[in-house]
């Protein structure tokens, strides 16, 4: 992620949670945080259980970042692996795994049906002794079933409000969200069985190279606690190389979209 990707998705993510901008100028940002980002972010415990027991006033903090790594620049310099960066990340992730925006569209004064798409952003992580993580984002239509892969990149080019446009109402969906879900995950688990595996059959490959060589090791041996030490070592090889796939939801979302919309 470069660095003017990271100070835009700081400004966006501390705009959506009503934060005061003090300061945004030249890869710098202050903030005043909200009494919710402060309990998120600041990690004072006892301060607000104090506010909290005594109806106090409570006195949010202000964070000072910045993006560019300028010396006469005060502030937190955050960058993709700032322990700061992925505290966000997280507060981004509790404050807000589901959303409901509509498109902004030009109605020329008719009154036009927006259609309800259900929209998922997945991670697939492949996990042996190595990993790799692979960002599914997927749009499906509650009206006739069709899915669109790369969703959240053809919403990043539409104007959404959180508010429904003057002359604009929502189709009721054929397909009901839970139902929409399940389409989601078995069109997931599709993708998956499709792809090349070779990864975890080299990962087996390995795994049996090493235990091989853990069996040569102990296989003389006849004390018990030799032989439960070799148990544990042949349990932690099979966690070390054992081939699986996660996928992990990381949040979605309903979109009222126009009908024209991806025909």
């Amino acid at each position: 992620m470069q660095q003017a990707a990271i100070h835009n998705f700081l400004e966006q993510f501390f705009k959506a949670n009503e934060c005061e901008l003090i300061e945004n100028k030249n890869g710098l940002l202050k903030v005043k945080l909200t009494v919710e980002l402060d309990k998120l972010l600041t990690n004072r415990p006892f301060y607000w259980h104090y506010i909290e027991k005594t109806g106090g006033v409570p006195e949010t903090m202000t964070l000072t970042l910045k993006t560019e790594p300028a010396e006469d620049k005060d502030g937190e310099l955050i960058h993709f692996g700032s322990p700061r960066l992925h505290q966000i990340f997280r507060a981004a992730k509790q404050l807000s795994p589901y959303i409901r925006l509509y498109q902004e569209t030009d109605t020329k004064g008719r009154f036009t049906p927006l259609v309800p798409w259900l929209c998922i952003n997945s991670k697939v992580s492949c996990q042996c002794d190595l990993k790799k993580d692979d960002l599914l984002s997927l749009g499906l239509n509650l009206m006739n079933g069709a899915i669109v892969e790369g969703f959240h990149a053809h919403l990043k080019q539409m104007p959404l409000t959180p508010k429904i446009p003057d002359y604009c109402y929502t189709l009721t969906p054929m397909i009901k969200p839970v139902s929409g879900l399940k389409r989601l995950e078995h069109f997931i688990e599709g993708k998956i069985k499709e792809e090349d595996h070779q990864w975890a059959k080299q990962a087996k490959m390995r795994w049996q190279k090493d235990l091989q060589l853990l069996d040569q090791f102990y296989e003389n041996e006849t004390d018990e606690d030799v032989l439960n030490a070799y148990i544990k070592e042949k349990e932690a090889l099979k966690e070390q190389y054992e081939p699986k796939v996660i996928v992990q939801m990381i949040n979605g979302g309903l979109f009222y979209l126009d009908q024209s919309t991806f025909l």
